[in-house]
């Protein structure tokens, strides 16, 4: 192979590695932003036009960069470290200061205008070395193989085994080796200091690899102000258990899901009025709670028979399941032989022929994208009405009537309008109430039943901790600034649910 043929090849390879390394920083800045930000479609549509409209911007600055050669080494060497250190930044900042559109978007317009240089200069070196035979397309087709393979690898091995913070690092690596191979091939052509650069860039970047573990302990322990016990990424969310004295905090993706402390009485509030409210309650099923805290509740119930927990990141359930510490909060209710755990999407579960079941129980994250928004739509309610049997009741968390209001009621409004199954023309009646979780603060849930509720309290067990008869009636009280609005039904053509919690949160918070 003749010197050319080799820097061609070369050329050809190191456009397929900057473009898997390129794809992994956008998704990195993507999932990050979506994390931490909420709202995974419109995160996802900001990165991708910044990260798009950037590129174009480099493309068109590459034509002031007079030396080819040296000016794809030099962005290699730069990418290598503000790709490398975006994501560590992007937490650092958050966790210091709480803010995160200045250091993402930042970052991510520099490697967006870095990456638009990247095939320009290969062509114009391709051009100056006489490499005619590689045409242009050669250049563009192992640029897209390289993003087919980074969107392919970034779910399925990237963040399982990587995870955000350790991933930017090691993809920064794989810029700072295609910047050495390129420093030696074309040694003759590049001058003596960048060499040095290049040296102290992979020193800074690999030290911080290898200590990226240590660095993700500091800035949970900065996120979170309890002692942390347990920190996981999943292919789903980060999982995140805390611990002070005593009490115990699950976080998903930052977002806490429950307080030891106080955690009984949201989920005697979501229990046990649906299960009061069927004579026999034999076969129940659970949406999401993969804690097994819901499942816990279910089991007081003597009637029950079986139940079936459906939630979809399996090492949620191991953990709640098989750590002694976690499983002993939900009463080792996860090893119970009349327990099932089904790992799957609810939507896909409810999909599927089944048997009905007499309660059935969404403990499902709050509607806070669309992604999430759609297990609240009335598409969804549909096929849950399906699965429900003659005089049983469904019940979902709402989430709160006082900061989204009008996201609890756009719940309430969506259940209504569903059709009966057993009253032809009529719709699902609907019994909303709302509790106090000093975790959450004001608390609502919705209850769903095809026959209309009886007139009388629901049956509760004994051992409570909370809910009384008492706690019960004041549940289903509302007050003007909490009560019914006007709001729209949610589908997933439109969405309305997401816009309305967002919104609402917003208001309180931002």
């Amino acid at each position: 192979m003749t010197q050319t043929r080799a820097e061609a090849v070369w050329l050809l390879l190191a456009t397929f590695i900057v473009a898997v390394a390129g794809l992994v920083y956008e998704l990195i800045a993507a999932t990050a932003s979506s994390y931490l930000l909420g709202d995974s479609v419109r995160q996802f549509s900001l990165v991708i036009g910044v990260f798009l409209s950037s590129m174009g911007l480099g493309a068109w600055l590459s034509r002031f960069v007079a030396e080819p050669v040296g000016g794809f080494v030099r962005a290699q060497i730069a990418l290598g470290v503000i790709g490398g250190f975006s994501a560590p930044v992007i937490f650092a900042v958050y966790a210091g200061y709480g803010v995160v559109g200045l250091p993402l978007y930042g970052a991510l317009v520099a490697i967006g205008v870095l990456s638009g240089m990247e095939i320009p200069l290969i062509a114009r070196v391709l051009d100056e070395i006489g490499a005619r035979d590689f045409r242009f397309e050669n250049v563009l087709t192992a640029d897209y193989l390289g993003a087919l393979v980074a969107s392919l690898a970034f779910p399925l091995l990237v963040v399982p085994y990587l995870g955000l913070m350790s991933a930017s690092l090691a993809f920064g690596l794989a810029n700072l080796a295609v910047a050495g191979l390129s420093l030696w091939i074309f040694r003759d052509r590049l001058g003596r200091l960048l060499p040095w650069a290049w040296g102290l860039a992979l020193l800074l970047c690999a030290g911080t690899l290898v200590a990226s573990e240590r660095i993700v302990s500091a800035l949970d322990a900065a996120l979170y102000e309890d002692d942390i016990i347990l920190a996981e990424r999943t292919p789903y969310q980060a999982i995140t258990v805390t611990r002070f004295r005593d009490r115990v905090r699950l976080f998903l993706d930052q977002s806490i899901q429950f307080d030891s402390r106080d955690e009984h009485r949201y989920h005697e509030a979501l229990v046990h009025p649906a299960m009061g409210y069927v004579a026999r309650p034999r076969n129940v099923l659970i949406l999401g709670g993969g804690d097994g805290m819901a499942a816990r509740e279910v089991l007081r119930h003597d009637d029950v028979q079986a139940v079936t927990l459906v939630d979809l990141d399996p090492r949620v359930t191991e953990l709640f399941r098989d750590t002694p510490q976690l499983a002993a909060l939900n009463d080792r209710a996860l090893s119970d032989p009349r327990v099932t755990i089904v790992n799957r999407d609810a939507w896909q579960f409810l999909e599927e022929a089944g048997p009905s079941y007499d309660v059935i129980i969404a403990d499902l994250p709050d509607p806070r994208n669309l992604t999430l928004s759609k297990l609240y739509s009335a598409e969804f309610y549909k096929l849950m009405v399906q699965r429900l049997g003659f005089g049983g009741v469904f019940v979902t968390q709402s989430g709160s009537p006082l900061f989204a209001r009008a996201a609890f009621w756009s719940i309430e409004a969506t259940l209504a309008a569903i059709p009966s199954p057993a009253l032809p023309g009529e719709t699902l009646a609907t019994l909303p109430y709302h509790v106090y979780v000093p975790s959450f603060g004001d608390w609502g849930f919705v209850m769903a039943r095809a026959q209309g509720f009886p007139d009388r309290a629901p049956e509760l067990p004994g051992g409570l901790r909370f809910l009384t008869p008492a706690a019960w009636q004041a549940a289903q009280v509302f007050g003007a600034d909490t009560g019914p609005l006007e709001v729209e039904v949610n589908s997933i053509r439109s969405h309305p649910l997401a816009r309305y919690y967002e919104e609402g949160w917003a208001a309180w918070f931002d």
